[in-house]
């Protein structure tokens, strides 16, 4: 979401490193480029020009550090204060200290509130609670349905509102209440109605629910795609009814990103949580300070590598090890690896992580299709064991028989050998430089 905007950004600091020091007239070109930028990402105005202005005062006003160049103090006081602009420290989800916790998503219709309770309901899960889903959408049609297949799904209990017991609103909220204690879930997530505008009936009604339910969140759910438009409304919803936190979703998605940069400046809430894609685990915890580094090309290896521990096996991964020590890597192991990456989500998600200067700079802008690594996979399965554990035998009628039962070209299948051979070969050099810095 943020790839133009990091793009701009960067231009404003490889035009900063350039400068010998820093000057009015210096900085002034910087920051003009950076509004731009931020401008162009639909960001709100009166933010930008905050920023701005925070960003002039520190950069012209403080004493440069010994150890690092004007134009590193000027980076680092822009990814302070970017970060401040996401809502500084990650802010955890709230839980009530006397069970049963309630949290309430309310939003507009169609910025995914009712998929984002099933997520949700998955993440605190992960964590060890039992969450009960209930959806207090009566108007909708099918809206209790949906939430209802989405629990049903990943496991997890659903409350059903039907239109009698809805006869009472506040006899059926309580009687929620008292059904959730007694049966020991925790938290309550209720899905809320929305509608696709902001008007008087939807407040009132969200009103009533909280004061009967006494909520400890009430999240506003955004979709990012929808830029200040998602701005205008959580600032309405927090206005008329109150909100605690934000959850925006879509930022796997090819907006420009002003939403995520403007939503807790203009509300006073933070972002907990983001929804990176469709499935019930593309919820992410939101971290302000990771998200400023990737949007200024410093990357964010920390979540990386949490996303790593998430998905690895440690006895399979230590085995991994041992065998690229001991130069016993297969064809096997390489589609076991393939698999595991693929958990992690798609490829050019994680070099998305990387920074995109020094080192990782080209792997960072790597365009991958994805769709590849499932061919290669595909391949491989389509060799015998002993293909696998030893390439070498692959003649011609073999490589076409492979290519044949994978669907894929004979091509893509030498592409596939030719690179695990390379692989091979650098792990065999690896070795035998280890092994010479051992005898020098």
């Amino acid at each position: 979401m943020f790839d133009q905007l990091s793009e701009r950004l960067e231009r404003m600091m490889k035009f900063l490193r350039g400068e010998v020091k820093v000057t009015d007239k210096n900085m002034a070109e910087a920051l003009k480029m950076m509004r731009l930028a931020f401008l162009e990402a639909d960001v709100n105005y009166k933010v930008v020009r905050d920023f701005e202005a925070r960003i002039k005062e520190k950069a012209l006003g403080e004493e440069v550090l010994r150890s690092l160049s004007p134009a590193q103090q000027v980076i680092k006081i822009v990814r302070d204060e970017l970060a401040g602009i996401l809502g500084g420290q990650q802010k955890p989800l709230l839980f009530s200290s006397r069970p049963p916790t309630v949290i309430m998503l309310v939003g507009l219709q169609g910025s995914g509130k009712t998929t984002t309770c099933g997520k949700l309901a998955r993440w605190v899960a992960g964590i060890g609670k039992s969450p009960l889903l209930v959806s207090f959408d009566l108007k909708r049609p099918a809206a209790q349905e949906q939430l209802k297949t989405i629990a049903s799904s990943l496991g997890f209990p659903f409350y059903e509102m039907t239109s009698a017991r809805m006869a009472s609103a506040k006899e059926a909220l309580k009687e929620l209440l008292v059904h959730t204690a007694n049966r020991g879930f925790d938290p309550l997530i209720v899905d809320t109605a929305g509608r696709l505008h902001v008007d008087d009936d939807l407040m009132e009604e969200l009103r009533l629910v909280r004061a009967i339910l006494e909520p400890t969140e009430v999240i506003y759910v955004g979709d990012a795609m929808t830029g200040q438009d998602a701005v205008r409304s959580a600032q309405a919803f927090e206005e008329k009814i109150g909100l605690t936190s934000v959850i925006l979703t879509k930022l796997d998605g090819d907006a420009r990103g002003g939403a995520a940069l403007s939503i807790v400046a203009v509300t006073g809430r933070p972002i907990k949580f983001i929804g990176v894609g469709e499935k019930p685990d593309k919820l992410e915890v939101f971290h302000p300070e990771r998200m400023a580094s990737r949007i200024l090309g410093m990357g964010d290896i920390l979540t990386l590598v949490e996303k790593a521990q998430g998905e690895a096996d440690v006895a399979e991964a230590e085995e991994m090890a041992r065998k690229l020590r001991k130069q016993e890597f297969t064809l096997e192991d390489f589609k076991k690896q393939i698999v595991q990456m693929k958990k992690m989500g798609s490829l050019s998600d994680l070099l998305g992580h990387l920074p995109q200067v020094g080192p990782f700079k080209n792997l960072a802008k790597a365009q991958v299709d994805d769709r590849k690594i499932a061919h290669f996979a595909a391949i491989i399965d389509s060799m015998t064991a002993e293909e696998r554990e030893n390439p070498k035998v692959l003649n011609g009628s073999r490589r076409a028989r492979i290519a044949r039962g994978s669907g894929r070209p004979v091509s893509e299948v030498n592409q596939l050998v030719r690179q695990f051979q390379e692989m091979q070969k650098m792990m065999k050099r690896s070795a035998v430089q280890k092994l010479l810095c051992g005898l020098k």
